[in-house]
């Protein structure tokens, strides 16, 4: 496998994807360079997030969690570590290598055949950046707020869709936000609609507030800056875990259980500030203050520094949004 890797990424220095970072032989790489937390422009038109979290355990064994544009970050086994070089095989069928100059990885991807192990597919090249550590000492709670925005005064005036192409079933009426197309077909994830993100795309730190009810079973969720999900769920009655509602989708689980039952309204206050995150359910607090590690699956790109805008999942099933009120970090 080392092999393999080596002779993989002499060729990727070869592909003409490096010749951005050629003239950076003053990098400074440290003892360990792939360690540490990495984001990247993914080879795709759309979906194009991806984060890496590359670190070693007490063992000294390297070990990654990798977000593969959607879904949720999964732990690759089989990661192996050659000075500035990386290679895994992702759980979802898919082939990286890469290597790290300095604060920059210049990497591929390919899908892998899982029995074979051979490529079904050309290399796509994509690159990646390494992202400072969240400050040290911080507290969500000493964000100092702003005079608050109501994101639905205007109704659907101050949203658009993500995709012109998809269903449109939003619908604003007496102060409620509404998507609603059903459930998806039997056998599919997705019931065709289409997310909405508001028009202002200049939110960076902030307090978000809103209610929401969705139905039994149903599923969506509320991008914070376009990045990082607030997973909307029925999830009542079930053990919380990094998909339950109020998550920081895949990455952070409710410390304890608050939704209500499918049908009823539920409150959600979630601040993001200085790389943390905070959120309140139902006026119980299931996330202090944890890391904004990387973004969810679905997220607009993979820059955790940049502002964005708010955008809502419609694409699963429906949901009601009303009250939903920003406040601004000074």
């Amino acid at each position: 496998m080392m092999k393999m890797m080596k002779n993989g990424l002499r060729a990727l220095s070869g592909a003409g994807v490096c010749l951005a970072l050629a003239g950076c032989v003053s990098c400074k790489t440290g003892d360990d360079p792939v360690m540490g937390n990495w984001s990247a422009d993914l080879p795709y038109e759309s979906g194009r997030a991806g984060s890496f979290i590359f670190s070693r355990g007490v063992d000294g064994v390297p070990k990654a969690v990798v977000l593969y544009r959607w879904a949720s970050p999964v732990e690759v086994k089989d990661l192996v570590v050659d000075g500035n070089r990386f290679a895994f095989n992702h759980p979802y069928g898919y082939r990286y290598e890469g290597v790290v100059l300095g604060d920059r990885m210049i990497a591929r991807l390919a899908p892998r055949d899982g029995k074979t192990g051979r490529l079904k597919e050309a290399w796509l090249p994509f690159r990646g950046w390494r992202n400072p550590e969240p400050e040290e000492g911080v507290r969500t709670e000493d964000a100092r707020l702003g005079e608050p925005i109501d994101l639905l005064k205007d109704g659907l005036d101050g949203w658009e869709t993500m995709n012109p192409k998809a269903k449109f079933g939003w619908r604003f009426k007496d102060g409620v936000l509404s998507s609603q197309l059903g459930e998806p077909p039997k056998g599919s994830w997705t019931n065709g609609g289409a997310n909405i993100r508001t028009k202002r795309a200049d939110f960076f730190d902030f307090n978000l507030e809103y209610d929401v009810r969705v139905p039994k079973g149903a599923n969506s969720g509320v991008y914070l800056r376009g990045r990082f999900e607030c997973q909307v769920v029925d999830s009542y009655g079930q053990k919380p875990d990094c998909h339950s509602m109020g998550a920081y989708y895949g990455r952070v689980a409710p410390r304890v259980a608050a939704e209500k039952p499918a049908g009823e309204w539920q409150h959600v206050s979630v601040t993001i500030y200085k790389g943390r995150i905070t959120t309140w359910l139902n006026g119980v607090k299931i996330i202090d203050n944890a890391k904004l590690v990387g973004v969810t699956g679905g997220a607009i790109d993979a820059d955790l520094y940049k502002t964005g805008p708010i955008y809502l999942q419609g694409d699963h099933s429906d949901a009601d949004y009303r009250n939903m009120i920003l406040r601004p970090a000074l």
